[in-house]
């Protein structure tokens, strides 16, 4: 069987790696850019990819690139705490959860292809449009030298939030939407904060702080390095470009009042090396992802917004079951046909829980019901409310421990 993947992203890489696990050898990444450069922040790998990422056998060297949050709290903008649960294997997991950078994480799957599966990653390669056949599908790019043509049994789109393959599909889909809130990344080297493996969340649905680590502390100067994300409603614009740096001046001042005991924001903001500037957009949930020999995965198939730190995760699960229902199903078209019935239904419930905040709404609520802060959390969200909104979430993005620990694997019996 030929297979083409379009995008040498997180997705488009993990899914040619589960591809030669499950016994595929014909397969060819093509990559829009004239290098894979590794750049981004920080992502968070949740238990169920790093499962998927240990069954790969590469999670070793996943995890030597950052490090495994224990702990995940909420507070409001006054530094109140709000709900905290354990996290990875520390919350019962039988795998843990890593944060990471992203661009080192893209360098290292590039890398594990390049080792495991040769020398088949295309760069300069932009998909122009696929076409269908009754047999084979044929994907057309634009290079340097001219247009290139190939066809395959399987076309696999992985080529982002503004996938061509997608918008060929839904031409009347127009630009992500945007909810009015913009996000500025950044990672800076800091002191720890709390236990120095915490990943924390603070504000609310109007004005947000996120922080984790990414590696440990320097014994020579006592930082760490820290992802950072900042967000605001109303500021900023909606243009989609993942890496517009912006000077960090007014972002520090949107933040100017949120010092607390246990972390200076502004203070982290302003010792970034770079801020990078991005709208908290996402895309309506599809009614179809595959067409003839050619399916849609990652945030090409289903883009969502950050809250809950899923989207990495959701693309290496497409990843792995595409490739489970391509060695198991009679032919590769009923191969897509099962990965799609399994993944537009699941990851469809989760856009709609991060569209209403999803585990952060617990934030959001304690806004709304004490906007000038508490003395108990308790007496403002129930305990049994706060449990109510993570389990759900949990549930919803395929991380809930006990159905996770003991969910089938989805790796190809040999």
């Amino acid at each position: 069987m030929k297979i083409v993947i379009i995008g040498a992203g997180i997705g488009g890489l993990l899914t040619a790696l589960s591809l030669h696990e499950a016994g595929f050898t014909d397969i060819t990444v093509y990559e829009r850019s004239a290098e894979i450069r590794g750049l981004g922040v920080g992502i968070n790998l949740l238990p169920h990819a790093v499962r998927e990422l240990t069954e790969l056998g590469i999670v070793d060297e996943i995890a030597a690139l950052g490090v495994e949050p224990t702990t995940l709290a909420y507070y409001n903008r006054h530094g109140q705490p709000i709900w905290q649960e354990p996290r990875g294997t520390a919350a019962g997991y039988a795998w843990p959860q890593l944060s990471v950078h992203r661009g080192r994480l893209q360098l290292t799957l590039r890398d594990a292809v390049e080792r495991r599966v040769g020398d088949i990653i295309r760069t300069g390669h932009r998909v122009v449009s696929v076409t269908h056949g009754d047999a084979q599908d044929t994907a057309h790019f634009e290079t340097a030298t001219g247009e290139v043509e190939v066809t395959a049994d399987i076309v696999i789109a992985a080529d982002g939030i503004h996938s061509a393959v997608r918008a060929a599909h839904y031409p009347d889909e127009g630009a992500p939407p945007w909810n009015g809130l913009t996000l500025w990344r950044g990672v800076a080297y800091a002191p720890p904060f709390l236990d120095g493996s915490t990943m924390v969340m603070v504000g609310d649905g109007e004005q947000k702080f996120v922080a984790y680590p990414l590696g440990a502390v320097d014994p020579a100067t006592g930082l760490m390095p820290l992802n950072f994300i900042a967000e605001k409603r109303g500021v900023g614009s909606g243009q989609v470009d993942w890496n517009r740096a912006i000077d960090p001046e007014p972002i520090v001042e949107l933040f100017a009042d949120w010092r607390f005991d246990w972390i200076d924001i502004p203070g982290l903001i302003a010792s970034a090396s770079e801020i990078l500037e991005y709208p908290m957009v996402d895309r309506d949930a599809l009614p179809q992802w595959t067409f003839d020999g050619t399916t849609l995965l990652g945030d090409a198939a289903h883009a969502m917004y950050p809250n809950g730190s899923n989207g990495g995760s959701q693309a290496t699960l497409d990843a792995r079951t595409l490739a489970y229902h391509l060695a198991t199903s009679p032919t590769p078209r009923a191969g897509l046909r099962a990965y799609e019935a399994e993944r537009r239904t699941a990851t469809a419930e989760l856009l709609a829980q991060t569209r209403q905040a999803g585990p952060e709404r617990v934030m959001i609520l304690a806004a709304e019901r004490a906007p000038g802060g508490f003395a108990n959390i308790t007496d403002v969200i129930p305990a049994a409310e706060l449990e109510a909104v993570a389990t759900a979430y949990k549930r919803a993005a395929g991380f809930h421990p006990a159905s996770l620990n003991e969910r089938p694997s989805l790796s190809v019996p040999r």
